[in-house]
């Protein structure tokens, strides 16, 4: 049997606006907009691509390690949901 990898986290949601469907991540890695991640916690479970990312309420095409950013998302995260990159 295959081993399988364990993702590495990419950060944690810190924040999540409902009304405009954007989570407040902080990153423990750089990350660049276009990336595969995945949402996990107690209910939440998706993925989707990074399509726009936002720091200080300016449009960025990467985020450094420690940097919170906004990030539009397709589904309702929760504070605390892990978030990870998907790699192929």
């Amino acid at each position: 049997m295959p081993k399988v990898k364990k993702p590495k986290p990419l950060g944690v949601v810190t924040h999540y606006y409902g009304g405009i469907g954007v989570a407040i991540v902080k990153s423990n890695k750089a990350v660049k907009a276009g990336t595969e991640v995945h949402f996990k916690g107690a209910t939440t479970d998706f993925s989707q691509k990074i399509e726009s990312m936002q720091y200080d309420h300016k449009d960025i095409s990467s985020a450094k390690k420690g940097q919170e950013v906004g990030l539009k998302v397709d589904e309702k995260v929760r504070e605390g949901d892990e978030v990870y990159e998907v790699k192929e």
